[in-house]
């Protein structure tokens, strides 16, 4: 006869439909594609950073791929959708972005121009408008 195996009432997340693996089908695709796209690092790279984007601090990170498709663990670092986007989708960059942001930008794009932020807020009041005359000089 077997011995009893337990089986999960309930995912460990708290979900009580279970897929498999005693998992739920969102922990179930997450540790699927950890497994898949991440060698099994994902949770790792999240638990290290804190559960955080370390250039905002925003806190439902991803995880970014320093060098695309090399899953190991110190190429790797949790960055939020936003964070994430710049890296990858901005193609002229600001020299106002965060540094660390700016050090992962230039990673992915090597030859990428980056532009100098000019800060065009006023910081002293402006000067006293003078009325401007358009009309023709009146001729005597």
């Amino acid at each position: 006869m077997k011995k009893g195996v337990q089986t999960a009432i309930c995912c460990p997340c708290g979900n009580e439909k279970i897929l498999a693996l005693g998992l739920c089908a969102t922990c179930y695709t997450l540790k699927r594609q950890d497994a898949e796209y991440f060698g099994g690092l994902r949770e790792q790279v999240l638990e290290r950073d804190g559960y955080a984007c370390r250039v905002c601090g925003d806190p439902d990170p991803g995880v970014h791929h320093r060098e695309p498709g090399n899953s190991v663990l110190h190429l790797m670092i949790a960055l939020c959708a936003g964070c994430h986007a710049k890296v990858h989708r901005t193609k002229v960059v600001l020299t106002a972005f965060p540094p660390l942001l700016l050090v992962l930008w230039r990673e992915q794009h090597p030859q990428g121009h980056e532009q100098t932020y000019i800060d065009f807020k006023v910081r002293k009041p402006p000067a006293q408008s003078v009325p401007l005359n358009f009309e023709p000089a009146k001729e005597d």
